[in-house]
């Protein structure tokens, strides 16, 4: 299986399945001098692991992550960086009535088109347990960036039809759905619990903003910072739809409200207004970065579907096991972890972009 590699300068492989031995990823292209403890790639790992709430998946895994390469006496070495997280709570046997059938809303179909085979046990690299390559790995990426003063603001914007009308950044780490709004959250809590009783699932948005990204980032053409982003995005299991500033809101807007105007403030050119979200002409312009990503509902539910065997016999399938009611939550710090790691290769690939930048590097 192929593209399991992400970035240009700064690489991320992952590696692994659901309920194979172990998951893990290979950083390459880190900086040597970074320092670097298994408790800095933990804290985002800890986000995303399963069990936070009644809200995700009943799955006791502690996802505790072991460096095997590339940091000696707590600092990078340069070399590749291995990381591993073993699977402790496998149930394979909630996944039998599959093996031989096509789940809706599942990857199912389209593994046995493309490789005439599949790991039915969780949905193998399909799974959302996939992820912790990725966040492991935009753990290191976030710990570059936050030496250089780039930081991220990454929070739950909706869930269903409940909306945060309100922005406390201290409330997003105060309650398990990770939003800013302690209303909405409890609102979207009691919607929870009606899609959890209908035996149902509920999708969401997520929204993340990044600050302190110096302008000049990114390519004018194929490798745009948006449409990198859009990639990094996409990739995600469940996402179906990326949002850069004003996002699909354009559409009905008019030049003279969607452009942001240029002014000068303590020597530096900066925006008034912030419609592009940060990115002008597939390059960051020095402003605040904001994108959103909207996830679909969780595909597995206990609810009767109808769906057919891979000889194509209809069925009505019950899927069984411990899945999450809304993947959003658990989402938030992958979308981030796949920003950071879309900053961090643009970073290092524009640091050739001028030959003054090359000659100071070498010639000071």
């Amino acid at each position: 299986m192929s593209q399991s590699t992400f970035g240009n300068k700064f690489k991320v492989t992952t590696w692994g399945e659901s309920h194979g031995k172990a998951l893990g990823a290979v950083v390459d292209g880190c900086p040597a001098g970074l320092s670097l403890q298994e408790t800095d790639i933990q804290k985002f790992l800890d986000r995303r692991k399963p069990g936070q709430s009644k809200f995700t998946t009943a799955r006791k895994e502690g996802d505790q992550v072991e460096i095997l390469s590339g940091v000696f006496e707590g600092k990078t070495t340069g070399s590749p960086i291995s990381l591993v997280v073993y699977n402790k709570d496998q149930r394979s046997r909630d996944y039998g009535n599959i093996a031989y059938s096509y789940r809706p809303g599942h990857a199912d179909y389209t593994f046995d088109q493309k490789y005439g085979f599949r790991d039915y046990r969780g949905g193998g690299r399909s799974s959302g347990r996939e992820t912790i390559g990725r966040v492991a790995g935009g753990a290191i990426a976030s710990k570059i960036l936050s030496e250089l003063n780039i930081s991220f603001t990454t929070y739950t914007k909706s869930i269903g039809p409940i909306n945060c009308e309100e922005f406390d950044i201290n409330e997003i780490s105060n309650n398990k759905l990770y939003m800013p709004d302690a209303a909405a959250a409890e609102k979207a809590s009691a919607y929870l619990e009606e899609c959890i009783q209908n035996q149902d699932s509920a999708g969401g948005v997520i929204e993340c903003r990044i600050t302190g990204v110096p302008a000049g980032l990114g390519d004018p053409v194929f490798d745009k910072l948006d449409a990198k982003l859009a990639q990094a995005m996409m990739s995600i299991g469940a996402v179906k739809a990326v949002e850069i500033g004003d996002g699909i809101q354009v559409s009905a807007s008019n030049g003279s409200s969607n452009n942001d105007a240029f002014y000068q403030k303590n020597g530096k050119i900066v925006k008034s207004t912030n419609h592009s979200g940060g990115i002008l002409g597939g390059m960051s312009d020095g402003s605040e970065i904001i994108l959103r990503v909207h996830v679909k509902p969780t595909p597995s539910i206990s609810q009767p579907q109808n769906t057919v065997t891979h000889d194509g016999e209809p069925l009505s399938l019950e899927i069984h096991g411990r899945h999450d009611p809304v993947i959003v939550p658990r989402a938030v710090v992958v979308v981030e972890s796949m920003a950071a790691l879309v900053i961090t290769d643009a970073l290092f690939a524009n640091m050739s972009a001028q030959m003054d930048h090359i000659k100071k590097l070498y010639l000071d």
